[in-house]
């Protein structure tokens, strides 16, 4: 199975995806996801112009071996353009290999560990009943688990709403240059404890709620807000504060019970190893496409399963269908699945491009037989939807200071 080209395609549906295309000297084709929201055209320079020459002539079936090379040959290692690259090449032959053997992926992982991955939808409003109405209609398609996100009152633009629009999908289309957010801990610590309380008097507690923080809080303002969501028995709390130092979550850990959640930014298993082995977390979100694949994300996993930390893989809409197949695979395979991160496999205009044999079903994905990873990418309508640039947008105090966004 010696690699005859490589190609990569960049490409705007909706919005920009990088895709990986790898084919064999027989025909044989798979493919992956490389996409870094906002920085797309240097990922797929990367791989272009470094990336694909060093591919020609190898053995597709050579995951490891390849893995390795662009891992520890490059010197320069980790990093999110680099891991994406990796995970690109890594995707794309195991779909080969799946292909190549008659297989679905998660078979050569070791078989389903599970019969249907859980999943998690997004209830985004700019108002706690309009949220909690969003929230309804995920509960009436049978979703068991439900982020919460509502615009905190005062403020112009939450993470998750932006003005007047509420679509996630809406929110990431092109503008010139990255939106301006202001930020406000306490007008949202005032606020949010409401929406959790409505969301029980509503709904009861049958159903998972989570909520993301998007590392808005510093460590002691993130145990004061885990404190105060405690008596809502979240499923999880995300990203309650930023952990480049890792030492954050220790202290978070101290102050409350309720279970964190962090790692859709890592890009390999040292980002998250001091969390992990001191338990400091309970789900590690790290996603296929920014963590060197299926190959990385399947050390991590195994990893996290020695310290009782359950997967949560990252699955927001900038990551494409090819993504959200090869975390399937690994979800219904890893035995420390917790939960996976939905907002739909694609959407029209995407599936123009992407076709899939994944479906859901009551919030379950229902995960393809289809030997490899059971998703396809048409080049020919790729071409239809030109790359156009876009940049997620930047967060800023009320008095200017630049903030996490």
């Amino acid at each position: 199975m010696i690699i005859k080209d490589v190609r990569v395609i960049t490409c705007c549906p909706g919005r920009n995806f990088v895709t990986l295309k790898i084919i064999t000297e027989d025909g044989t084709y798979g493919i992956g996801d490389a996409t870094v929201n906002g920085r797309e055209l240097a990922v797929e320079t990367y791989l272009r112009e470094h990336v694909a020459p060093c591919l020609i002539g190898r053995n597709a079936h050579d995951i490891e071996d390849i893995w390795q090379y662009l891992y520890r040959g490059v010197y320069w290692r980790r990093g999110p353009i680099n891991m994406a690259a990796v995970a690109a090449v890594d995707m794309a032959l195991w779909d080969i290999k799946g292909k190549v053997a008659g297989m679905p992926v998660y078979q050569l992982l070791g078989g389903k560990s599970r019969q249907s991955v859980m999943t998690y939808a997004h209830a985004n409003g700019d108002t706690i009943e309009n949220t909690l109405d969003m929230m309804e209609g995920f509960v009436k398609q049978g979703f068991k688990a439900i982020r919460l996100q509502c615009a905190v009152p005062g403020m112009d633009g939450t993470y998750g709403i932006l003005g007047e629009k509420k679509d996630y999908f809406e929110m990431q289309n092109s503008r010139p240059l990255p939106p301006e957010q202001p930020w406000s801990t306490t007008k949202y610590l005032n606020n949010i404890e409401g929406l959790f309380r409505a969301a029980r008097e509503r709904f009861g507690d049958e159903i998972e709620l989570m909520h993301d923080v998007h590392s808005r809080l510093t460590p002691i303002e993130a145990a004061r807000l885990g404190k105060m969501l405690e008596p809502y028995n979240l499923f999880f709390l995300e990203d309650a504060s930023i952990a480049e130092n890792q030492e954050n979550y220790k202290l978070i850990r101290q102050h409350t019970t309720i279970p964190l959640a962090l790692g859709e930014t890592y890009n390999t298993i040292w980002d998250c190893k001091d969390l992990i082995q001191n338990q400091w977390i309970d789900y590690i979100r790290t996603a296929a496409t920014h963590a060197g694949g299926i190959t990385g994300l399947r050390r991590i996993s195994d990893f996290a399963a020695i310290y009782n930390v359950r997967t949560a893989p990252h699955g927001a809409p900038d990551l494409s269908p090819i993504c959200f197949a090869a975390q399937a695979h690994v979800d219904i395979w890893a035995p420390n699945f917790g939960i996976q991160e939905f907002v739909g496999f694609g959407t029209e205009t995407s599936d123009e491009v992407f076709s899939y044999d994944h479906s859901i079903k009551k919030g379950m994905i229902q995960v393809s037989d289809t030997p490899g990873l059971g998703v396809d990418f048409n080049e020919e309508a790729a071409a239809d939807y030109p790359y156009n640039r876009s940049y997620l947008p930047v967060s800023r105090l009320e008095d200017g200071t630049l903030w996490h966004w």
